[in-house]
């Protein structure tokens, strides 16, 4: 099974500048990314649980997504999966921020929804 995680920020330079300085003045926030990302980086433990859950999760940018993701995924950030020809939320903000920015938390998530 393939998921897809969508962040709440855009890709480009721009974007990654303007989701810091949202995130630092308290003014935006991405939970996807409090779990997949330390301060400057991709966490290793990230890295980590995805290798030992098994799962593979495409990560994208809001402004990478398709637009049939971002209408399954609402609001964002969000992790869906194809089912058939269909996505479908699996997880939102509410279940993302859940896992405090733990991995080893969302893979527990998704192993058992």
């Amino acid at each position: 099974m393939t998921y897809v995680g969508i962040y709440n920020a855009d890709g480009s330079l721009l974007g990654e500048i303007s989701y810091v300085l949202a995130k630092y003045t308290g003014r935006g926030h991405c939970e996807l990314c409090d779990i997949t990302h330390g301060t400057f980086r991709r966490k290793r433990s990230w890295d980590k649980a995805c290798e030992q859950a098994d799962i593979n999760i495409e990560l994208l940018h809001r402004d990478e997504a398709t637009t049939d993701q971002l209408n399954a995924a609402g609001d964002l950030p969000a992790i869906i999966k194809v089912d058939g020809n269909i996505w479908r939320l699996v997880a939102g903000p509410a279940e993302l921020a859940a896992c405090d920015g733990d991995p080893e938390r969302l893979m527990t998530l998704l192993t058992t929804s």
